[in-house]
């Protein structure tokens, strides 16, 4: 058989039962579009992971206190809230590693910030002029913490945009009004360039004051929650790391490697198991999309059981005037293949129209790539072929005397 007349009896035996076909197809346009749209928001989330890991800065290295009781071991509740770390730690940190570029001690916690009748619970940085290269921070408006400002405890403060929001109204003039941070009056002398991004981590959503002024009023005490460390570039990270370590292992003379009462992360890591964890996040939510598929393919399987029976007289004639157990096969085979090509085509489109829209609509951002789209038609084909050829077969296998009778 031609196999243009194999295409013509396709779209024969397809169009004369249009609802059915329809319906049929659905199932896989459904199961198609899910998969689109759960890859696209899976490789959206990590992206956004990974851009929102380098904004906080380029080779960053990370000190934190706490008690850490070993590789690959869990590390104690009071990582980062212990108290082990202080600014003479930083300022060695400085003097005695040559291959850094920048550093920036900070005193940091989440309070409650009142403005003009308006609150809000944010995260409050104490911290040096360095932080700004350190972190990428950049001012829209005003300054950031000058080293005056630290050197006298100044009561000043920068705000993030979301912050200056908040408080003040979208786009409000923000500068030189006054916050009150745990009973404490601060002057805004800037406003942040906004970052993006959401969530307890956003620096968008936080405040600045110097860390003199942070260690008086906020805190009560000289120790510090984070120490920043930037390298000279990516291949010193690991060794910035590890020189950082010892140092603060001898500075607090602790024998034992093992047990160290702190904590020293590098940015590599940091966006390694974000990656890790966002990429076992997209393989679930396409793996539940993906039982969709299986469902529409057996959707498939019914409807060609189905078209055989009612056809077998068809099938008999074909027989009896020559057609080959090949022909009629691949007849059969190709009208599933057709239907699920076409459901695979209008599941991409679906699939993506649904993954703008929630884009657009700020939901969440999703990212379309070649790869889901070669996936879902190469699942559509697999499922046409797999699923259409026992009814093909079965077609093929009728003896054409039983189906001439076949009532």
């Amino acid at each position: 058989m031609h196999i243009f007349d194999i295409l013509n009896e396709t779209y024969s035996a397809l169009s004369a039962n249009k609802v059915r076909s329809g319906l049929t197809m659905l199932g896989i346009v459904i199961g198609i579009s899910s998969v689109i749209a759960m890859l696209a928001i899976g490789q959206g989330a990590q992206s956004s992971i990974q851009s929102s890991i380098q904004s906080i800065g380029s080779n960053l290295v990370l000190v934190t206190p706490g008690v850490q009781r070993g590789p690959g071991a869990f590390v104690s509740a009071g990582r980062g809230s212990a108290k082990s770390l202080t600014i003479a730690d930083s300022d060695a940190i400085k003097a005695q590693i040559s291959s850094i570029k920048n550093m920036a001690p900070e005193v940091s916690g989440r309070y409650q910030v009142t403005a003009r009748g308006q609150n809000t619970n944010t995260q409050v940085v104490g911290t040096i002029p360095d932080y700004q290269n350190v972190r990428n921070v950049q001012v829209a408006e005003g300054s950031f913490v000058s080293t005056q400002n630290v050197q006298g405890g100044s009561k000043v403060a920068v705000l993030g945009p979301t912050t200056r929001d908040d408080l003040f109204g979208v786009g409000a003039e923000a500068i030189g009004q006054t916050i009150r941070i745990k009973q404490v009056d601060f002057k805004v002398v800037g406003v942040t360039v906004a970052k993006g991004g959401s969530g307890f981590g956003s620096q968008d959503d936080m405040i600045f004051i110097p860390i003199s002024a942070a260690q008086r009023y906020l805190s009560g005490d000289q120790y510090v929650t984070t120490i920043s460390v930037s390298a000279q570039d990516a291949n010193s990270t690991t060794q910035v790391q590890q020189d950082i370590t010892s140092l603060l292992l001898d500075r607090h003379h602790i024998k034992d490697p093992n047990s160290p009462d702190f904590s020293t992360l590098n940015q590599a890591d940091i966006a390694s198991a974000a990656s890790s964890i966002t990429q076992i996040f997209t393989i679930l939510l396409g793996s539940v999309a993906g039982i969709s598929l299986v469902v529409g393919g057996i959707g498939i399987m019914n409807m060609m059981l189905t078209t055989v029976t009612e056809r077998t007289r068809e099938i008999g004639l074909r027989k009896a005037i020559g057609a080959k157990r090949r022909d009629i096969s691949l007849q059969f085979l190709m009208e599933a293949i057709a239907l699920t090509f076409f459901g695979g085509f209008l599941g991409v489109i679906l699939g993506w129209l649904v993954s703008f829209v929630i884009t657009y609509f700020g939901i969440l951002q999703t990212q379309v790539s070649l790869f889901s789209v070669v996936l879902a038609f190469g699942v559509s084909a697999a499922i046409g072929i797999i699923f259409g050829y026992y009814p093909a077969r079965r077609a093929a296998a009728l003896n054409p005397i039983d189906a001439l009778r076949y009532e």
